[in-house]
């Protein structure tokens, strides 16, 4: 039996840490970590609860609109306010754009080059001894020479989302009532126009590449399958009924799909670098960092529904929803399914665009109340997410996040269960291990993005930064 550690990840952030047991050409056992804290919530209180959602969207310069969203629906809930009709529409298509880019991005990114041979420059080289390559030359060569063409068409969607969010990332205009950029004719159509573009490009250029690997990759369907059990918060909700266009939903094992309840959220810290009182639920749990803590091996604690861990993202959502059948439920379903979920976040989009009503509010004014409590769950680029928020006189006195990545990337629990990923690599086949290459195709069909799990690094001799 060999122990080996890839660390950092390339390619993605760099705080993941993945250590795995190989024996007889098999991954036995695994543990994923991350090794910076993110210490947010001891930032967010006493600060005035309106400018929470301003604040925490620099968790995470990646998934920025994903936060404000997350902090809007927290604070509709703890004030009692509602968005305008344009303004949830417009809500709607900041985060669908941003999901947009990501999609793209990652598999482009992040993912192709696992797959596909490219010239002697990073991130394909070093080559690992045996790379694996099996696309033929010609094909091999056409998907890598589609990268700048597809990081064009990713910002377009950037584009698109900095015309109603004023920028990209971090949005300024995303308020609880709605979003302060009024939308008139010229703009819904040069947005409708970008959108046309981009799903052009992924009807005939990107489902395409994506269906191509796969194709020659027919065994990682069922490489990096996961445990079994699905979870959605659902998305994009309608501004008169607040039915959510992409449905949420929880499925364990593969059993009848349910609905999602709250309450049954907890967070388990027996092996994160945190002190006791730091778990428990989202609403009511602290936050205490504890670096020396014996055992633990990671900054991310392990979100569990129902005392069990659960993968979100992509295939969960459309797995929940009925659009898609799994193959295998590993490393290509993932593929497959982000890749049509990007076709139908267009769809969407330019539904909510038609809808819009030129030159009406967008935003309405409020009263805060004296006080307030409030749950934002909705799902992401990634996954599942959480923000909880409790406020008094207008300061947050609690905030509470529970990101995607902790979902999928978390630690072992007090009951010793691993965490999804953790769980995804049992079984996985290595073929040499120098290189582990498969590995590394297991940990990105997840789209890991550890800035919002953990962000703040302590270096020796370092002076405090005051924000």
């Amino acid at each position: 039996m060999a122990r080996k550690t890839i660390f950092p990840m390339t390619r993605i952030h760099e705080p993941i840490r993945v250590d795995v047991e190989v024996e007889g050409g098999r991954v036995t056992d695994a543990w994923v970590s991350s090794h910076l804290y993110r210490g947010w919530e001891q930032m967010m209180p006493g600060r005035d609860v309106r400018d929470s959602i301003l604040f925490t969207q620099r968790i995470c310069g990646i998934c920025s609109s994903a936060h404000a969203v997350a902090d809007c629906l927290a604070l509709q809930q703890a004030t009692g306010l509602a968005p305008t009709v344009n303004g949830q529409h417009l809500i709607n298509l900041i985060l669908a754009a941003d999901i947009i880019q990501n999609h793209l991005r990652h598999f482009y990114l992040l993912a192709l080059p696992d797959y596909a041979a490219g010239p002697d420059t990073p991130p394909w080289t070093p080559r690992p001894p045996k790379p694996d390559f099996r696309l033929p030359a010609k094909t091999s060569a056409e998907l890598v020479g589609r990268l700048p063409a597809a990081v064009r068409i990713a910002a377009s969607a950037h584009e698109l989302m900095a015309m109603f969010g004023a920028k990209a990332p971090h949005q300024q205009t995303i308020m609880v009532t709605g979003v302060t950029q009024q939308t008139n004719a010229d703009q819904i159509k040069a947005a409708t126009a970008i959108v046309r573009q981009i799903k052009y490009f992924i009807e005939g250029v990107h489902i395409p590449d994506v269906l191509t690997v796969a194709a020659h990759y027919p065994d990682y369907y069922t490489i990096g399958k996961g445990n079994g059990n699905f979870l959605s918060f659902g998305m994009f909700p309608d501004p008169l009924t607040g039915r959510r266009a992409i449905r949420a939903g929880v499925q364990t094992g593969g059993g009848a799909v349910g609905d999602v309840d709250a309450a049954l959220i907890s967070e388990e810290i027996r092996y994160s670098w945190y002190r006791e009182g730091s778990g428990g639920r989202p609403d009511t749990e602290n936050t205490v960092p504890d670096r020396d803590k014996p055992d633990a091996y990671s900054w991310t604690k392990a979100p569990r529904y129902k005392g069990l861990a659960f993968e979100s993202g992509p295939l969960p959502r459309a797995v929940l929803n009925g659009e898609y059948r799994e193959k295998g439920g590993g490393v290509m379903d993932r593929l497959i399914a982000r890749a049509h979920e990007t076709l139908k976040l267009c769809r969407l989009a330019e539904g909510w665009l038609a809808q819009l009503v030129p030159g009406q509010p967008s935003l309405r004014p409020y009263t805060l109340p004296p006080q307030g409590e409030g749950a934002g769950l909705t799902d992401v680029m990634r996954g599942a997410l959480g923000h909880w928020l409790k406020f008094k006189d207008g300061k947050i006195q609690h905030h509470q996040v529970v990101t995607p990545t902790t979902w999928k990337f978390s630690p072992r629990d007090a009951s010793g269960r691993r965490g999804v990923v953790e769980e995804a690599l049992i079984g996985t086949p290595v073929a040499d291990l120098a290189s582990l290459v498969e590995v590394g195709r297991v940990v990105r069909s997840f789209d890991p993005c550890f800035t919002c799990a953990v962000h703040a690094v302590n270096l020796p001799n370092a002076k405090p930064l005051i924000i």
